[in-house]
């Protein structure tokens, strides 16, 4: 009986599964075969590169402190060592030279990075550092980078951040920023070092000399080392330096330089013998405390007091000289912080504004550590510089010379006041000071002379010239 319509027969079955084994047969010896070692994986991101970027992510859209955030990123994901390391680096580099990263990435992406997605900027952000200041390899950073996009932003991300981190990589450090300079020597110079042009400038005016402006902002770029202080009375210098595997610091009879780990893990720390302070702070504060008062000098005043660095310190002379300090700090918080920093000293801390503070009581000693733009201590805080803009500044002057005006009205006739900022800008600094009715005391008479300070009558101390902040100090003496 004839099959039916339709349906193989038989011998059409067969042909039909030799047809196909046939095509399968041909397959199979068609197929490139990869051995498992071979075969390319699916790229992954180490721990240390995922904390930086999670750090620097949230420095962008929390306006979170690096020095802050990452610590506390390193401990919860168990990062240590080398890793720990490598880590900081990326995230301080990274926020560190941002702008000037930002100009590369948007000359080699052909678009302004402003208008991209922030966890695709941040990602580009970090793979340039990388391959453009660091020892990296390229296909590492390149490599990482796309794997970011991909997690943190999605996987049609990849294909733009792959391009335009290896169009980063195709030129050096130096040759993206010949190509980018412009023949303005501080815009240049502002942009080799990664510094906003209006700071570069501004820091020029205080400087006087381009030449000296490059070495100043180059020092910006140097993780400093942590200083400690020997609170006097309570421990002498070199027995701190001999319990913290330290050394003596290069200016401030109390200063010792931590060669590394956390000082919040030393004992002499714990138990108020000593705090974390930059040598550049010790030494303003120990000029303040030096400077001679005639008749009585039993009442300090500390004005703007938080965190209590400068307050802890003057304590500590003041209970060797049979005086009292009072603290005042506006913020309440931070007038917890001196309170719990200059605890068993004589310290009275009270929050109040400084402005406003009246005791009824003339100080011999008044110390004005005022709220400033910090451009100083730029090299503790990678990214503030481009937090900050002119108008900030022009905001502070006002509450600077209400505040220096506030300690001229508290301290007798007779008694000395301390302007001090952590700025070297000129209207923070020497603007504030000479529209002051005081008498003006030679400043630099109460610093080490090897220090080189110049004429005076103020001080202004810099990074590169003296590895301590930028801290300014003048001394007025009430008529």
């Amino acid at each position: 009986m004839g099959a039916a319509v339709g349906h193989p027969g038989a011998g059409q079955e067969a042909d039909a599964r030799r047809r196909l084994g046939s095509r399968a047969a041909r397959r199979r010896r068609n197929r490139v075969r990869v051995s498992p070692a071979a075969r390319p994986r699916r790229s992954t991101v180490d721990a240390a590169r995922r904390a930086a970027y999670q750090a620097i992510a949230a420095v962008t859209a929390d306006d979170a402190y690096v020095n802050l955030v990452l610590p506390k990123l390193l401990a919860r994901q168990g990062i240590d060592g080398r890793d720990a390391a490598f880590a900081t680096e990326l995230a301080y580099g990274t926020c560190r030279y941002r702008g000037t990263l930002d100009a590369i990435i948007g000359a080699a992406a052909r678009r302004d990075p402003a208008g991209l997605d922030a966890p695709v900027r941040d990602v580009l952000r970090l793979a340039a550092y990388q391959l453009l200041l660091t020892r990296v390899a390229p296909h590492a950073a390149v490599d990482t980078a796309v794997s970011l996009a991909r997690a943190e932003a999605g996987h049609r991300t990849a294909g733009f951040v792959n391009a335009v981190s290896r169009a980063v990589g195709r030129k050096t450090f130096d040759a993206w920023i010949a190509a980018l300079s412009t023949g303005d020597e501080v815009g240049d110079l502002a942009l080799r070092h990664a510094h906003p042009k209006w700071m570069a400038a501004a820091l020029l005016e205080a400087l006087g000399d381009t030449d000296e402006l490059a070495a100043a902002l180059e020092a910006d770029n140097r993780a400093p080392a942590v200083h400690l202080c020997a609170r006097p009375g309570l421990i002498d210098r070199d027995d701190l330096a001999a319990r913290v595997d330290g050394h003596d610091g290069r200016w401030s009879p109390q200063a010792v330089y931590l060669p590394g780990g956390d000082p919040g893990d030393l004992d002499p720390l714990r138990r108020g013998l000593a705090h974390v302070q930059d040598e550049g702070s010790q030494l303003v504060a120990l000029a303040l405390a030096n400077a001679p008062v005639d008749g009585d000098d039993s009442r300090w005043l500390d004005l703007c007091a938080g965190p209590g660095g400068k307050t802890a310190l003057l304590g500590s002379i003041a209970a060797q000289r049979n005086a009292r300090v009072t603290a005042v700090e506006v913020a309440e918080h931070r007038a917890r912080l001196v309170d719990k920093a200059t605890r068993g000293l004589p310290v009275e801390v009270l929050a109040a504004d400084g402005r406003t503070f009246d005791p009824g009581v003339g100080f011999d000693r008044v110390l004005v550590d005022a709220p400033c733009s910090g451009v100083g201590a730029l090299r503790r805080r990678p990214e503030a510089r481009w937090r900050k803009r002119p108008s900030d500044v022009d905001e502070l002057v006002v509450l600077q010379r209400e505040l220096l005006g506030a300690a001229l009205r508290l301290v007798r006739p007779g008694g000395v006041v301390a302007y001090v900022t952590c700025s070297p800008l000129l209207p923070e600094t020497r603007d504030i000071v000479a529209a002051a009715d005081a008498e003006p005391i030679d400043a630099t008479a109460l610093f080490p002379a090897e220090m080189a300070l110049g004429t005076g009558p103020t001080v202004q101390l810099w990074p590169h010239r003296h590895g301590t902040d930028a801290m300014f100090c003048a001394l007025l003496r009430r008529s």
